[in-house]
């Protein structure tokens, strides 16, 4: 068997462009394109790491087991997108970034659909929590810092034990998450819980590839943002909380300098104040 990087591009070079040909006739150009592309660099793959059947057949049976571990509430190719660093290389090519545009991260697997919309100020717990009480605050504006009103904002988290609602059987339906909209300047106003690190959903394929590569599952403290209105494109992003001692080697990759936010007392009561700003829509690809 050849070493991994030796030279084999002579190894059946053929193939590689048959493929390619065959799609010739594919309806969707952008389809052509993209599978073109995904094509020479599986066979790259293939050919500069000399794998062997038994190794491609290990990488199927990881790829089937993490399909079948997949559910309503549990998504494992989210997970693998994530730990391999894709997520966040999609997001920082699909994404615009500029001043007055706040920078966006991963969706991650645990977002749930709309929920239910509170009025400003209003708490997103449906139960008692041991953590700390936390106000989160602040405004919506367009790039150049005039309010988006009635831009829609959904939220979630996970609960102090470090798990999703949706992960715990013991904790409501909708614990923790919640829809809010903007008022006429912008401005959003929630209660909640300061937010814990958690470790990923480990005991499946993703977890596994991690521990083989030396890696440790855990995020550090967010809260997670998803915000739309009409003309712009939506933002999904996170509020990372300073000190946590994830944010140098978040399991997702999903930590940006600028998203990372330190609470002050205001009140007795934990506040951060966060202003987010949404890009224009506008479309990136054709059909």
């Amino acid at each position: 068997m050849r070493n991994v990087g030796e030279p084999t591009a002579e190894v059946f070079p053929e193939l590689t462009q048959d493929v390619i040909r065959r799609m010739a006739h594919a309806d969707s150009a952008r389809l052509r394109q993209v599978m073109a592309i995904v094509v020479r660099h599986l066979h790259a793959i293939v050919r500069e790491a000399s794998l062997t059947q038994g190794e491609w057949s290990q990488a199927i049976d990881f790829l089937t087991r993490a399909g079948q571990i997949c559910s309503d509430s549990r998504q494992e190719f989210i997970l693998l997108s994530d730990i391999l660093g894709v997520s966040m290389l999609v997001d920082a090519v699909d994404n615009v970034a500029g001043p007055g545009i706040s920078d966006s991260t991963v969706l991650g697997p645990f977002y749930a659909g709309h929920q239910r919309e509170l009025a400003q100020g209003d708490s997103i717990l449906l139960r008692e929590e041991a953590s700390e009480p936390l106000v989160m605050t602040g405004r919506v504006t367009d790039p150049e810092g005039q309010p988006v009103a009635s831009a829609l904002i959904e939220v979630w988290q996970t609960a102090s034990n470090q798990l999703y609602d949706v992960q715990d059987s013991d904790q409501p339906e909708g614990h923790l998450r919640a829809s809010f909209l903007t008022d006429a300047v912008g401005a959003y106003r929630f209660r909640t819980i300061m937010p814990v690190s958690y470790p990923i959903p480990d005991d499946g394929p993703a977890g596994q590839l991690l521990a083989a590569m030396g890696r440790h599952p855990f995020r550090p403290a967010h809260i997670h943002f998803m915000i739309s209105a009409p003309g712009y494109r939506t933002l999904v992003t996170h509020l990372f909380i300073e000190g946590d001692e994830y944010l140098e080697s978040d399991a997702v990759f999903g930590v940006k300098p600028s998203l990372v936010v330190r609470p002050e007392l205001k009140g007795g009561i934990n506040t951060v104040e966060y202003f987010f700003g949404l890009a224009s829509d506008r479309p990136r690809h054709g059909p």
